[in-house]
């Protein structure tokens, strides 16, 4: 027992247990503490800091250029200053726990060159400008604000990435399964895949009227061929000179299958029956047997699909267009013609729908410049449309990092769900993954694949302080953007500085909104130290982004099997 300097306390702890503990308490907390540490990056050098929090929301909305990118407003650093009080002084005087932020920022102003268009620079000044102030955490994770003691919860929201889905047959009065998918980023614009009850394929972007979904492939510049070669597998059909039809057997395309008519050899034995599947052993059969083709009657060949255009070599002419139903007339116009193979889609209509062909053949559009002022005018109803505006509206939805962010979550989830290997820094969207989540959705369709649980903890995501955070400093910055570059267009930016152009209002405006108002920033339950360390750990679905009062159904309120041993379903939030 180590002995009593005379400033300390006379009184000691002692420990008559035989057995030492095993761990130590953790810090139940750090998740709070951590969040915010990141967002702010208060300890490290400006050089140093990683491309998070307040530095990742700068770098997103700087540089801001003027309407004729005559001068530019770059973000240099930042930087936090000491607090004017203490924690306990702030609650004595009402004062918030803040640090003033200050942001070196350079305004540049070009030359540019009116033949040539290429810009040098005219002039750089460099100026630190004061943005308002940022609250502070306390050691035990709250804040101070306006002299009471505050939390932020964490959110729990779902997860960006693409979910697939179906409505149980509520939607349609035939009690038909309609499959639905939905690709949520982090920020931008949603993206739903549906069929209706006649199974023609459709898209909605940010939930307006709903367009066919090839109108959205063909304005990522696929054609129809590459739409019919990517979806579906073909199989060869071979035209003998007495006008009799053979099929060329793929057996890795029919396994699982069922056999929709008797399949006979060519001397007419039944080598698999109707309705049979064709499961290994018959496949076996088949390869032991070496039968390489089957002989198929027209009837069964009418109402196949071409899978390309079929052309007469000598005249150039197109006998048999891609995507077009075959009919008696048309095989006999092959056979008149000396055509001595085509292909066709391998789609049978039990096994494998043809859903996206059908698609194709009400879709009116032909073109990709089609199809992008197609997008315009359902985004943009009553603007006249322009092949260019067309793709940069098109261009900016989703392939923009600007105005849409998959994040990195997103972008992981969506990887792992295709097998891509994307790198994780890629937070917009491909053209493959959204053709992915097409042929994904066309497989739910056809019986193959799994649909995604929402309540499940796999599909949901915990907010902490420093993201929310994060999110409305977001918001306030680009309020800020557009007032400076009006700014920017309507003054001689050459006579002016920095300060003249940048007013922190916007940005300190929504972080007391945010401190003061929101649904996450709760009044801290100081009934004893226990209550505050659970309503430091509390999670909420509420908040900005999340789910309102009203909408929060039985399902989202219910335990979830994945809830056990992660999430206390007695410590509820919010009460209703």
């Amino acid at each position: 027992m180590a002995s009593a300097n005379f400033f300390e306390s006379k009184r000691f702890r002692r420990d008559f247990g035989t057995y030492k503990p095993a761990i130590e308490i953790p810090d139940l907390i750090d998740v709070q503490r951590r969040s915010y540490a990141k967002f702010l990056q208060a300890d490290k050098a400006p050089h140093e800091r990683e491309n998070t929090g307040l530095q990742s929301v700068f770098k997103s909305v700087f540089p801001i250029h003027d309407f004729n990118k005559t001068a530019a407003l770059e973000f240099d650093s930042y930087q936090l200053e000491a607090p004017k009080y203490d924690v306990d002084e702030c609650r004595s005087r009402g004062m918030s726990f803040a640090a003033p932020l200050k942001v070196t920022v350079r305004l540049e102003v070009y030359d540019v060159d009116e033949q040539t268009g290429t810009r040098n620079i005219k002039d750089v000044k460099e100026q630190e400008v004061y943005l308002g102030e940022i609250p502070l955490m306390t050691d035990g994770a709250s804040f101070i604000i306006n002299g009471t003691e505050r939390v932020v919860v964490s959110q729990l929201h779902r997860s960006p990435g693409v979910f697939f889905d179906h409505d149980k047959g509520s939607s349609h009065s035939s009690g038909k399964i309609l499959h639905s998918a939905r690709i949520i980023p982090y920020r931008g614009s949603w993206l739903d895949f549906e069929f209706d009850h006649k199974d023609i394929l459709y898209v909605r972007i940010d939930r307006r009227r709903k367009l066919h979904v090839t109108v959205l492939l063909k304005a990522l510049g696929y054609s129809v061929e590459e739409l019919l070669s990517y979806f579906y597998n073909n199989e060869t059909v071979s035209i003998q000179k007495d006008g009799t039809f053979f099929l060329n057997f793929d057996p890795e395309l029919y396994v699982g299958t069922r056999a929709n008519t008797d399949w006979k050899d060519e001397k007419g034995k039944i080598i698999v029956e109707k309705n049979k599947k064709f499961s290994k052993v018959i496949l076996k059969r088949i390869a032991d047997a070496k039968i390489k083709r089957f002989p198929v009657e027209i009837e069964d060949l009418t109402t196949k699909i071409a899978a390309f255009d079929v052309v007469d070599m000598e005249t150039g002419e197109v006998l048999l267009e891609c995507g077009e139903e075959i009919t008696k007339e048309k095989l006999d116009l092959l056979a008149s013609r000396n055509i001595t193979e085509f292909k066709i889609l391998f789609c049978d209509r039990v096994n494998i729908g043809t859903y996206l062909r059908d698609t194709l053949v009400q879709d009116k559009v032909q073109t990709r410049e089609e199809a992008l002022i197609e997008i315009y005018r359902r985004l943009r109803p009553g603007d006249p449309p322009t092949l260019e505006t067309a793709q940069a509206l098109f261009d900016g939805l989703f392939f923009d990092p600007a105005k849409y962010d998959l994040s990195r979550v997103g972008r992981l989830k969506i990887n792992h769900k295709f097998g891509f290997e994307t790198p994780i820094e890629n937070t917009t969207l491909t053209k493959d993954d959204i053709m992915a989540v097409v042929k994904y959705l066309i497989d739910l369709k056809n019986g193959r694949g799994q649909i995604d649980d929402i309540d499940h903890l796999g599909n949901r995501r915990v907010r902490a302080v420093g993201e929310l955070l994060e999110n409305q400093f977001r918001i306030g910055l680009v309020r800020m953007e557009r007032a400076i570059r009006e700014r920017m267009s309507l003054q001689d930016v050459e006579t002016l500085m920095p300060h003249d152009l940048i007013n922190a209002k916007p940005v300190s405006a929504v972080v007391k909104e945010f401190f003061g108002s929101s649904q996450l920033s709760q009044f801290m339950d100081q009934t004893n130290p226990l209550s505050e360390v659970t309503h430091k750990r509390r999670l909420s679905a509420l908040g900005p982004g999340g789910l309102t009062r009203e909408r929060a159904g039985f399902e989202v309120r219910d335990v979830h099997s994945t809830h056990y041993g992660r999430i206390c379903p007695i410590e509820t939030p919010e009460g209703p």
